[in-house]
């Protein structure tokens, strides 16, 4: 019987990829993970008490993260995960 594998993790998910100067202001300038940067944000968020006290799945902006957002106040979790693509620089 032959041993099944571990689970790779996804290489172009482990890629480091390099955030933009305006999402810099909020996870660091150097390249990192998406992964990671994805965790990064999240730990500003919880630390600034972004997320929403009624609408969990809704993260308020401050002005870092405004600039990451396109200008919005207040974005979804999912959206967010989109706008922050647009600020890795290809």
């Amino acid at each position: 019987m032959a041993k099944k594998s571990a689970r790779k993790p996804n290489a172009a998910f482990m890629k480091p990829v390099q955030p933009n100067a305006t999402l810099a202001a909020v996870v660091g300038a150097k390249p990192l993970p998406r992964t990671e940067l994805t965790k990064k944000l999240w730990d500003y968020i919880k630390k600034n008490g972004l997320q929403d006290k009624k609408v969990k799945t809704q993260i308020n902006a401050d002005d870092k993260l405004k600039a990451v957002f396109n200008g919005k106040k207040s974005v979804s979790m999912f959206e967010m995960t989109k706008l922050v693509s647009g600020h890795i620089e290809k």
